[in-house]
C-alpha cells in the first residue's frame, strides 16, 4: 500500500494519527471527519469544513502520547479559542514536522477499543474490548486470530465482561453491532494484507447515537 510504503521509505516506525485513520477509512472503518492543518493560514478553511465544536491535536508520526504532552484541545468553540489552541500546540511540538489535526468532536458516553497485534506464532490477531482510559486498567478484552468472519466478531462482543454496554442502557441507543463487526473484520483484513503492520490501536471508538466512530488511531510498522 502506497501510504505504508512511503512511511517505510521515510524510516517511520509508526503512521501519524491522520495517516492511520486514512488507512482505516480505506478499509471502510468509520473515522472522524478531520483536516490536517500545516500552517495558521489554512486553519480557517479547516474550521469551515469541520464546524464547531471541534477537537485539535498535534499530529506527527513521532507522537504517540498526545495527552501527556499537552497536545490536545477539546471542545474548541470559536475562532479565538482555535487560534490560541493552534499556537499552543505547535509551540509544544518538537521537530520540523508540525501539523495540527482539526477534527469533529464526537459525543458519546461509551468508549471501545479495537486493535491488532502480529503474533510470531499465530500471525495477526484482532482485539476488542472496553476502551478509553479504562483499557489498561480493566483489561476487559477478547481476541481472535485473523481473518475473522462476522460471526467471530459478534462472538467477541459477547465475551467481554462489559458486553451489556452495547445494549440500550440509560436512554442510550443500542450500539450498531453490525457496524462494529465490520470494523473488526476490516482490521483483520488490514493485518492479513499488509505484512509491514505490526500493531493497530484504535482507541477510543466512541458510540455516538448508536454508531461507532474511530476517534484516535495508531498504526505501528515492522520497519525495514
Amino acid at each position: 500500500m502506497k501510504l505504508i510504503d512511503a512511511a517505510l521509505q521515510r524510516g517511520q516506525t509508526t503512521l501519524s494519527e491522520y495517516d492511520s485513520k486514512q488507512l482505516l477509512a480505506d478499509y471502510g472503518v468509520p473515522v472522524t471527519k478531520e483536516v490536517l492543518v500545516q500552517n495558521r493560514e489554512s486553519l480557517g478553511t479547516a474550521i469551515e469544513k469541520i464546524g464547531y465544536p471541534l477537537v485539535m491535536k498535534g499530529c506527527s508520526a513521532d507522537i504517540a502520547h498526545k495527552t501527556e504532552k499537552g497536545l490536545i484541545r477539546v471542545d474548541v468553540r470559536n475562532d479565538a479559542e482555535a487560534a490560541t489552541a493552534f499556537k499552543e500546540i505547535t509551540a509544544a511540538m518538537q521537530g520540523a514536522d508540525k501539523a495540527v489535526l482539526v477534527q469533529q468532536m464526537i459525543k458519546g458516553q461509551r468508549e471501545l477499543v479495537v486493535g491488532l497485534t502480529r503474533d510470531p506464532q499465530f500471525g495477526p490477531c484482532v482485539m476488542f474490548g472496553l476502551g478509553g482510559i479504562f483499557t489498561e486498567v480493566l483489561k476487559d478484552t477478547a481476541f481472535r486470530i485473523a481473518p475473522l468472519k462476522k460471526s467471530d466478531a459478534l462472538e467477541m462482543m459477547q465475551e467481554i465482561r462489559a458486553h451489556k454496554i452495547l445494549e440500550a442502557v440509560r436512554g442510550m441507543a443500542p450500539a450498531d453491532k453490525d457496524m462494529l463487526a465490520e470494523i473488526l473484520v476490516a482490521v483483520g483484513r488490514i493485518g492479513m494484507e499488509n505484512k509491514a503492520i505490526k500493531e493497530i490501536d484504535i482507541n477510543p471508538i466512541i458510540i455516538s447515537n448508536g454508531q461507532p466512530v474511530a476517534v484516535d488511531a495508531l498504526v505501528v510498522l515492522e520497519g525495514n
